[in-house]
């Protein structure tokens, strides 16, 4: 099973500050980064990792949920991994054209297609010890918002919240911009 963390902790604030949850898995040799975007310095999403015996040049993959800048500012920290989104993967010149729904960057960490914030919207399934942790953008915080302002379809939107949540052994919920949560009755679907 894969080892998770997540290494930032993201927030919206009033005062315009926005950071999103950078994430980290390790199942075997691979070690993914997930949403390296906004944060309060390179050291916010460098110096966890680092606590965890991972340096920068070490990560083999970073998986980003769409092309939002909050989500993607910081991918260019991980000089040799491979760039994951909706319809491809990228590592230097080579673009790896595939789509998401399924693709396995590692046995216990894979990608599914779940738009909804963006129509290009994907999540990371990571198969952890305790279950089933999904990073994803399907929610922005554990209250919601109930209705995503930047939807284009709602009610996509809301199909995708229901089948992430439908997941088998489903624990944990690492939303775009808060911390991580166990769904409940009162998760907005």
């Amino acid at each position: 099973m894969a080892e998770f963390h997540v290494v930032h902790e993201g927030y919206l604030r009033d005062d315009d500050r926005v950071g999103s949850t950078v994430s980290f898995a390790r199942d075997g040799d691979a070690l993914v980064v997930i949403d390296p975007g906004l944060a309060a310095g390179r050291s916010a999403i460098l110096d966890p990792l680092e606590g965890l015996g991972v340096r920068s040049d070490d990560v083999t993959d970073v998986v980003i949920s769409h092309h939002h800048p909050d989500h993607t500012l910081n991918v260019a920290l991980f000089p040799n991994a491979r760039l994951h989104d909706h319809w491809a993967w990228y590592r230097n010149d080579e673009w790896a054209s595939r789509p998401a729904e399924g693709f396995q960057v590692a046995p216990t960490i894979r990608l599914i297609e779940t738009p909804g914030h963006t129509p290009q919207d994907i999540s990371t399934l990571v198969q952890t010890d305790d279950g089933l942790v999904v990073c994803t953008h399907l929610w922005w915080q554990a209250d919601g918002p109930e209705e995503d302002p930047y939807a284009p379809d709602p009610e996509l939107l809301h199909r995708n919240r229901e089948r992430v949540l439908g997941l088998p052994g489903l624990v944990r919920i690492v939303p775009g911009h808060g911390p991580a949560f166990s769904p409940d009755a009162a998760t907005p679907h």
